[in-house]
This record gives C-alpha cells, sequence and structure tokens, in this order.
C-alpha cells in the first residue's frame, strides 16, 4: 500500500486547507471525517480528477473553518 498523507495549513485568519495524498477514490473521505468533524465545519471540498479514478492516487483539498 502507498503512503497516505494529510497535510494541513493553517493561514493566519484561522483558515484551515487540507491535502489528502496516495488515497485512492473516495477513502480519502473515510480518512479525514472524524478529524474534520473535530476541526470545525467544513466550507468548502474540492476533488480532483484522481478523485473519480479507481485504483489511482487521490489528492483532495479542504477548507475549513475553525471553532
Amino acid at each position: 500500500m502507498a503512503q497516505q498523507t494529510i497535510k494541513f495549513t493553517v493561514k493566519q485568519d484561522g483558515t484551515v486547507t487540507e491535502e489528502v495524498i496516495g488515497v485512492v477514490g473516495n477513502d480519502c473521505e473515510n480518512l479525514t471525517k472524524r478529524i474534520e468533524e473535530r476541526l470545525g465545519v467544513v466550507e468548502r471540498v474540492e476533488h480532483k480528477p484522481e478523485y473519480y479514478e479507481q485504483k489511482q492516487t487521490t489528492e483532495d483539498h479542504v477548507t475549513l473553518h475553525m471553532h
């Protein structure tokens, strides 16, 4: 199995961007759901084209508003 990575970027205004790397299909949502529930409200989800492909690396960007 490929390495799975979740990258968080926190901006000065408190906005958090989450990037999932090395996860196939919608497994990224399963991997990050509990983290997102604890961090705040998901404002926007951007799926890259790889999200819709099977058996290939997926990267997603999620923007959260901190509580």
